[in-house]
């Protein structure tokens, strides 16, 4: 449409020209005509129709009268035409730019249509997006406010896991910064998707085996397999993220002059030969068996934690914990507690291995958190036990978790699995007296037996 404009424009340029030279003939005019196309440069044309041939020429010194009126005539002639290819020319710059500016108003009036029309289609749909952002705008759980003086930067690794992702949780909502560092080897992104977007969380999706280069105050350092399946299936992984990722862990502590926390075991103590199980004791280990990945892993953890504090100054916090249990535990993670709840529900036997005559202590996983900031922020760099000192068999969990989810299942009784502790009991007097922790379940299940105890008296 612009095309077609602009050419009819421009003949009518080339024709008012044209009607100019025109008047310029039938005005009996002679001289020189002068046509610019915008193609060519300017062309000369002579022309004299007409005129009459000019007498002899008068004798030198002479001019006669009709030769200086033939000079004068000829001399008006060419202002004449001079003023009409003067007239011409101004027109046609005055057409030409007209043309363009009828052009730039066309284009313009042609872009403001195409606007307008986007905006038709858009502004429904630009709409529709902030209702969608309405109704799925993150809520996050209430957060604590602290200063910038006591708002700390924490470095969580295995921060995506079962017990990562609820100490998350807790420093979260207590209002500090906490980035979390996970490779998702088994841990899940959705543990901690709900902080996914807030201004003082951050998730990395990093393996500790590789060196890591933050700004922090303080390190957890959990990331490991922890469950027999996961530390089984893949022993060298294990291995080299208890001792190659906590070397990484321990040379970001010193850089930064961060204070660590390591995540170590109850497995330390292996099939223990004392119970219960207090700090001091060293343990009793098979260095090859199946559970030697993770057992041996850790504790060769936590010596290079008390080498570099002796030798470089580290502050170092090392939490031996037990069984635990809670919500986002992996129900095929091949845990007593997971497996015998996820059997009971499919309606399949439950399997003992071995006689059940075993013994663990489960603390709730809140319970385990509790401790590990109250073991951070403590002066305690020796090993701490934390777990929960009741204890039970495996055969009565099984017995209580069937009850409790009303399945007919039976109770099926397997083999006796390689270096599966006897007995696992932890002494948290230490914890008790050092940090003024205590499992809050435990402590309401001793307080309801002494209760009951009283009661039967009576």
């Amino acid at each position: 449409m612009r095309v077609a404009v602009a050419a009819g424009n421009w003949l009518s340029s080339v024709v008012s020209g044209c009607l100019l030279l025109l008047v310029a003939r039938r005005s009996g005019d002679a001289g020189v005509v002068v046509l610019a196309y915008p193609w060519r440069r300017l062309s000369s044309v002579r022309c004299a129709p007409g005129l009459p041939v000019p007498p002899p020429p008068a004798p030198p010194g002479m001019l006669s009268k009709g030769a200086l009126q033939r000079v004068l005539s000829a001399v008006n002639r060419r202002r004449r035409m001079k003023l009409l290819m003067g007239l011409a020319l101004v027109a046609y710059v005055a057409s030409v730019w007209g043309n363009v500016l009828n052009m730039r108003s066309i284009q313009d009036n042609s872009d403001q249509k195409v606007e307008n029309k986007i905006e038709e289609v858009v502004a429904p749909l630009r709409e529709k997006i902030r209702e969608l952002e309405k109704s799925f705008t993150q809520k996050y759980p209430p957060v604590k406010f602290l200063s910038e003086k006591d708002r700390k930067r924490i470095l969580i690794t295995g921060g995506a896991g079962f017990v990562g992702s609820h100490l998350t949780d807790k420093l979260m909502m207590d209002g500090h910064e906490v980035t979390v560092v996970d490779n998702f080897f088994t841990g899940r992104k959705r543990n901690v998707e709900h902080w996914i977007g807030h201004e003082n969380f951050e998730l990395i999706n990093h393996d500790v085996v590789e060196p890591l280069y933050i700004e922090v105050d303080q390190i957890y350092h959990l990331a490991s397999p922890a469950s027999p399946p996961n530390y089984m299936y893949n022993p060298i992984k294990t291995l080299k993220t208890n001792t190659i990722g906590t070397l990484n862990m321990l040379g970001l502590a010193k850089r930064v002059g961060a204070r660590l926390l390591l995540a170590s075991t109850s497995e330390v103590y292996g099939d223990p030969e004392v119970h219960p199980q207090n700090e001091d004791y060293w343990g009793h280990v098979n260095p090859i068996g199946p559970r030697a990945c993770y057992d041996e892993g850790k504790r060769v953890a936590e010596t290079m934690c008390y080498a570099y504090m002796k030798q470089e100054g580290v502050e170092v916090r090392v939490a031996r914990i037990f069984n635990t249990f809670g919500p986002r535990m992996h129900m095929n993670d091949g845990r007593v507690v997971s497996n015998f709840i996820l059997q009971a529900l499919q309606g399949e036997p439950l399997t003992v291995y071995g006689p059940g005559t075993q013994t663990r202590a489960f603390q709730y996983v809140s319970d385990l958190v509790n401790g590990l900031v109250a073991l951070m922020n403590s002066n305690v760099s020796s090993p701490v036990n934390l777990g929960n000192p009741e204890e039970h068999s495996i055969l009565e969990f099984a017995q209580l978790i069937k009850k409790l989810v009303g399945s007919g299942s039976e109770i099926q009784f397997l083999s006796e699995a390689q270096d599966d502790p006897q007995k696992r009991k932890p002494d948290i007097r230490k914890a008790k007296l050092l940090l003024g922790w205590e499992p809050v379940a435990a402590y309401f299940v001793s307080r309801q037996k002494k209760e009951k105890s009283i009661g039967g008296r009576d």
